[in-house]
């Protein structure tokens, strides 16, 4: 079965950091991008921050730049992991945070309609 799982919400204080992580079953990430995107109660699902995991480009959405970095688990010699490592973060931050891949790349901005979806994991800011 395919499918990925993500790991790692929680609730924390602002100026916290956590690290979410994307782990797939059933197949590896060696030739797909792998995004993070959040959703926000009212707001639409928005794209946080994507990497091609094949040459390692990066793309983050410009409000979580120079806060959150997304990085590969290069363990083994197949991808099975991505990781969002979240820093400095802010009530804003809060959402729900879905991790997705897919083969045919087209940014990172929207919620792609080709590719794998998790469940989502909540993160939520607040003192």
């Amino acid at each position: 079965q395919v499918k990925l799982v993500e790991s790692g919400g929680g609730l924390v204080q602002p100026g916290s950091s956590l690290r979410l992580s994307c782990t797939a079953s059933g197949f590896t990430l060696d030739e797909y991008a792998v995004g993070w995107f959040r959703q926000a109660p009212g707001k639409e699902r928005e794209g946080v921050s994507c990497i091609t995991v094949d040459d390692g480009d990066t793309y983050f959405e410009e409000s979580v730049k120079g806060r959150f970095t997304i990085s590969i688990d290069n363990a083994k010699s197949t991808v099975k992991t991505v990781y969002l490592q979240m820093s400095d973060l802010k009530p804003q931050d809060t959402a729900i945070y879905y991790c997705a891949a897919t083969r045919f790349f087209t940014g990172c901005a929207t919620p792609w309609i080709s590719g794998s979806w998790g469940q989502g994991t909540q993160v939520t800011v607040s003192s």
